[in-house]
């Protein structure tokens, strides 16, 4: 992306961790969750995010009041759970006993489902004696926007309000600028022996070769007490909804060939975690974490990738697009009638006009490639029906073709943003210094890339084609 919006802030602002590249996360639909190695929100580009707002800012457990010894962690192979294995240093003595290093197995598991992340802390005593168990959690809940987070200012903010407490629960609440009150609630299966709105310490009683269990709960709504049943059962219900995801379309397996198999499994893992059910049908998000929305581009070659396996992907795409199509000028947003869009995003930010992203169409190759999917979706089905449907928005695009795409009345399609606030390069690469002369120049516009020309082409071959049906 361009460079001013791109990601300034990451978890290491803390010290504790190398870099955005040690982030591990998790998604369902549009909430997603941001963490360390060990599970942990520190409130630098982490976080957990619903619908482009971060909720959880800080999420961090301690041992006996120091971060645990981490033995393994990562993300199930179907992307459902995030998993850390890790054990106790050790413990402050407690009635004249004190634990020594690695008698405890203490097990973070961690999904999300519904907007709601759910956690289960799980420990076993391992020891020959019984122990105390001291367990923290510090928490905060910001309400940023991604685009706060990802490091771009904001000179005003609206009011979070002190954060108030209920046995085993905190309530968070914000008023935004754009005078919407968001929420959010964290929730506890055991009452904590200390609870204030920014800690919960626990102690437990762990006798030898026994376990405990503790469940938590976060979403942007009401909590409802966290037990065993409510974390087995959404447990499973997100596998399940994953699996279905995993399984649309034909399946595909070489014989005598686990590598091949153990790659195809994964990618379709991957795309299935990306993948998000909308009305209009499934679509292939942009990418976890920070492109967690529709994305125009991303989205097409995604489903055009797919499309020999799961062209369900590209029906999706195409529908949700027709109806996000552009039909006025606007500078702000980069768009002109007949336009498909680049971006959009739900967050306080774009819905303030901070950003141009709250449906932005500053994509140059977009467009094009929107109608040369249909064509090639199209000769993969025989769906005409869709065609006929999608027809208007067809004529519409090639219309922007002409009449817009084709600033310099050349016969090529190029690009020149209307504002400043938008991106400065609007192809595939869109960061701020993606395009140069040989010397080093940056061109001023318009731009006309040598990949767009090549989407023209397919586009109008592709309508030829359709036009003919």
């Amino acid at each position: 992306m361009d460079d001013a919006y791109s990601v300034q802030t990451t978890a290491a602002d803390s010290g504790e961790v190398d870099g955005l590249e040690q982030l591990m996360a998790l998604k369902d639909a549009d909430t997603f969750c941001v963490a360390d190695h060990w599970g942990d929100l520190k409130g630098g580009a982490d976080g957990l995010f619903d619908h482009d707002t971060r909720l959880l800012s800080r999420f961090v457990m301690t041992v006996g009041g120091v971060r645990p010894s981490r033995l393994s962690s990562g993300v199930s192979q179907d992307n459902v759970f995030f998993i850390c294995h890790t054990t106790n240093r050790p413990l402050p003595p407690m009635g004249g006993r004190s634990a020594p290093a690695g008698v405890l197995h203490i097990e973070r598991r961690r999904f999300i489902r519904d907007r709601r992340l759910f956690e289960r802390v799980r420990m076993v005593n391992h020891g020959v004696e019984d122990v105390l168990l001291p367990l923290s959690f510090e928490f905060a809940a910001d309400f940023a926007d991604i685009f706060q987070v990802r490091g771009t200012p904001r000179l005003k903010h609206g009011v979070v309000a002190p954060p108030t407490t209920d046995g085993r629960r905190v309530n968070f609440s914000y008023t935004g600028l754009d005078e919407v009150r968001r929420t959010a609630c964290l929730s506890f299966s055991e009452p904590p022996a200390r609870l204030t709105g920014g800690r919960a310490d626990f102690m437990f009683s762990l006798p030898k070769g026994k376990r405990v269990d503790l469940y938590i709960e976060c979403g942007p709504d009401s909590c409802v007490q966290p037990d065993e049943a409510r974390f087995r059962l959404n447990a499973v219900e997100a596998r399940l909804s994953m699996r279905r995801r995993r399984r649309r379309g034909a399946s595909l397996r070489g014989p005598r060939s686990p590598r091949f198999n153990d790659w195809l499994d994964q990618s379709r893992a991957d795309v299935a975690l990306l993948t998000t059910d909308l009305p209009t049908g499934p679509y292939p998000y942009a990418g976890v974490p920070w492109f967690s929305t529709p994305f125009g581009r991303d989205g097409i070659i995604t489903a055009w990738q797919m499309l020999w396996l799961d062209p369900s992907l590209a029906k999706g795409v195409l529908t949700y697009l027709a109806k996000r199509q552009a039909t006025e000028v606007s500078a702000f947003q980069d768009s002109a009638p007949g336009k498909i869009m680049h971006e959009t995003r739900g967050g306080e930010m774009s819905a303030l006009g901070e950003v141009p992203f709250g449906l932005y169409y500053g994509g140059v190759d977009t467009t094009c490639l929107f109608v040369a999917l249909a064509g090639a979706y199209a000769r993969r089905t025989g769906d005409f029906d869709l065609i006929r449907q999608l027809w208007p928005n067809l004529i519409a695009a090639t219309g922007w073709m002409t009449d817009y795409g084709d600033i310099r009345k050349d016969g090529l399609i190029s690009y020149q943003r209307g504002a400043d606030t938008g991106l400065s390069n609007q192809g595939w690469k869109d960061s701020e210094d993606s395009i140069f002369h040989a010397d080093g120049r940056f061109p001023k516009g318009p731009v006309a890339l040598l990949e767009v020309q090549g989407y023209a082409f397919a586009a109008w071959q592709a309508m030829a084609d359709l036009a003919k049906v």
